[in-house]
């Protein structure tokens, strides 16, 4: 697990393909590196978070609770970047691990881990390591529903060990010679046979017949008076006599059955054949994982949007989902987006307003529930029937790597629903939004006297019968854990179906397991508000482009100081175009993309016989703006309101900002 050694080697070469010079060479490396635990030197293994420098010794990174995948790249977690698990159905008590059926806290976290396929099996970490050592890849599976691929997989991000070779039962010599002998031997009360109770003839009286159900018991047919030509009633006669003579005795077999499969336990030390290959660091910011997630989209194979208008957008966006789910799902084809009132078609600017228009209507569907900026999922038959929940995520996962803007408008609520960050977060009622259910629960909570508590849950009867939290309470302190428990009915267990078909649509393109990764990287880009555009913002998106000539570099830092004071003066209010169009004109979006821009946004300059006539220009493909060289700064702002304003009203996008141009030519401030 070492963070800075690669097998460069065959398998059979030094010591399993690690050159003896490259163990040197990081044996140096880590020399130098402190251990986050017992601050000793020789800390060889690092978190795989580029941002994240906690060094450790693999004894001390086990006590740390650090989690090590070992498949892929073998990258290394610390317990704060460490992937975690999300409950999505309220667990049925009391529970019990599932390998050593001793009790479990039904609690997610670095000890207690579950099942991903019917997240009712739970498993303490320890016995779930024990039990993938000795099942191995072949056999190793969920012990209540059998899943073996999804079970696997999640394990192993888990941070749990796979050998990759047979079952140990499997590999033990002789373990299963018994199984090749045919039982041979007569078990009723007195055998007939001169030639004793082993001896059995091909056929006739001394024929020794086994029982059909187990096989582990017989007797000569004349032994039992049994006629030949009788075969089923001489089965269950035996099986019935076997049962009860032995009963003990296989009780004893099943039982040492059991302990058979589960005594292996786990020696890392004789890990020693696992193949490591060049360790790379997972991204640790939104953009750089939604890039690597980019990196699928086909430049060769489009998929044709066809919009009709701005109100039609999310109708098109389900429409080409529902026919791309009717056939082979291919959702890394790039969009051509089309507007059909748009004459001028470029695809970049058609794409990014596309993806802008859809997250905003995203917002407004009949699923979430709640104020702007912190929406709820709402629980929806009629979206269940037609499977809303997973075409919006999957819209949503879309729209992200696709280079759409950020989300915005999740509730901390519904993201701690989703990919359970932040792991100690607790609804509140802040979660409910202003609702007559929300304004009853409130009644409840801020009730000051057990007379004042009363009249408010009678109030609320029908909506605590409903989450089944109708119930007596003797104290005043008591109705915390009672709104506790209706906020948790509210927002978690009503809504599962709903949340596992969301989670199913941000699958798309891998989004959902990478986000888990790196859960509060992405909470801004879900979770609202998204940050308004400032002077500052603006100017730390652009790089400017200088000319090589002095005389020419004067000229342009004049611009430069142009363009930062109009950036101000749009801030504040005083030019015809607000930042967002400024940001239209020049990205063909008014919102930075989750992804970031890609080419990053540039500015060049260029001079003009007649300055009069030097407008600003923009080239959308490569985030380009062109901006001219101007005498006065009155000049530059005049022609650069003037184009933005153009603009945004070729695109129908605002004709007050035009009029208000006009207005500010007539009457200046």
């Amino acid at each position: 697990m070492s963070s800075g050694i690669c097998q460069r080697g065959e398998e059979d070469e030094d010591v399993h393909g690690f050159l003896v010079d490259d163990i040197k060479k990081e044996i140096r490396r880590s020399s130098r590196l402190r251990c986050m635990k017992c601050k000793k030197v020789g800390a060889s293994v690092g978190c795989s978070i580029k941002s994240c420098r906690q060094m450790v010794h693999m004894p001390c990174g086990l006590e740390q609770e650090f989690i090590f995948q070992f498949t892929d790249l073998f990258p290394s977690f610390c317990k704060k970047h460490a992937p975690s698990q999300s409950c999505v159905s309220s667990p049925s008590l009391p529970l019990s691990c599932s390998v050593c059926l001793e009790p479990i806290d039904p609690v997610l976290s670095y000890n207690v881990l579950k099942c991903p396929a019917c997240h009712g099996s739970w498993f303490h970490r320890n016995c779930v390591q024990h039990y993938a050592h000795s099942a191995a890849m072949f056999f190793f599976k969920c012990t209540l529903c059998n899943n073996k691929d999804q079970f696997q997989q999640e394990m192993l991000r888990m941070g749990i060990y796979i050998p990759e070779r047979d079952a140990a039962w499997e590999l033990e010599e002789n373990a299963y010679e018994d199984l090749l002998q045919v039982y041979q031997h007569c078990d009723a009360v007195k055998c007939h046979s001169h030639k004793g109770r082993k001896y059995s003839s091909q056929s006739g009286y001394f024929e020794i017949v086994r029982c059909k159900l187990c096989g582990s018991r017989g007797t000569h047919r004349k032994c039992s008076n049994l006629n030949p030509n009788i075969y089923i009633y001489i089965y269950i006669i035996i099986y019935i006599f076997s049962f009860f003579k032995s009963a003990k005795q296989m009780q004893h077999k099943v039982y040492s059955i059991n302990i058979f499969i589960y005594i292996y336990i786990l020696n890392c030390s004789s890990s020693s054949s696992l193949s490591l290959f060049s360790r790379q660091c997972v991204p640790a910011t939104s953009p750089e994982v939604l890039m690597d997630l980019a990196h699928q989209i086909s430049q060769q194979q489009s998929t044709e949007v066809l919009v009709e208008d701005d109100d039609g957008v999310m109708e098109a966006a389900l429409r080409v989902l529902r026919v791309l789910r009717q056939s082979d799902f291919n959702p890394c084809c790039t969009l051509s987006v089309k507007f059909s009132q748009d004459k001028h078609s470029n695809n970049i600017r058609n794409q990014r307003r596309f993806l802008r228009r859809l997250v905003s209507k995203l917002q407004m569907a009949e699923i979430f529930e709640g104020p702007d900026g912190s929406k709820n999922l709402a629980l929806n038959s009629k979206a269940l029937r037609d499977d809303l929940y997973f075409e919006v995520g999957s819209l949503l996962a879309l729209s992200l790597v696709h280079g759409g803007p950020p989300v915005g408008f999740f509730s901390p609520a519904l993201y701690h629903s989703l990919f359970n960050y932040p792991t100690n977060y607790r609804p509140t009622l802040q979660d409910l939004g202003d609702t007559a259910f929300a304004h009853k629960i409130r009644q409840i909570a801020e009730a000051k006297s057990m007379k004042e508590l009363r009249m408010a849950m009678q109030s609320a009867s029908q909506y605590l019968e409903a989450a089944g939290c109708w119930r007596k309470i003797r104290e005043l302190p008591e109705k915390d854990m009672l709104v506790e428990d209706v906020l948790n009915f509210y927002l978690i267990i009503r809504l599962q179906l709903p949340l596992q078909r969301f989670r199913e649509g941000l699958r798309t393109l891998g989004l959902f397991e990478q986000v888990q990764m790196c859960t509060e990287a992405f909470h801004s880009v879900f979770c609202g508000p998204v940050e308004r555009l400032t002077a500052k913002s603006v100017m730390e998106l652009f790089t400017v482009r200088f000319s090589e000539e002095k005389e020419q570099q004067e000229k342009e830092n004049t611009t430069i100081h142009f363009w930062k004071k109009y950036l101000h003066e749009c801030e504040e209010g005083q030019c015809a175009a607000p930042l967002e169009d400024l940001l239209t004109f020049t990205t063909a979006t008014d919102l930075a993309p989750s992804i970031g821009f890609h080419p990053t946004p540039s500015i060049s300059f260029f001079s003009s016989p007649d300055p009069s006539c030097a407008f600003p220009q923009s080239h959308w493909d490569a985030n380009h703006l062109f901006l001219p060289i101007q005498p006065s700064y009155e000049l530059f702002k005049k022609h650069l309101d003037y184009t933005v304003c153009q603009f945004s009203l070729h695109i129908g996008h605002n004709l007050l900002n035009f009029l208000l141009f006009c207005y500010l030519q007539c009457f200046p401030p």
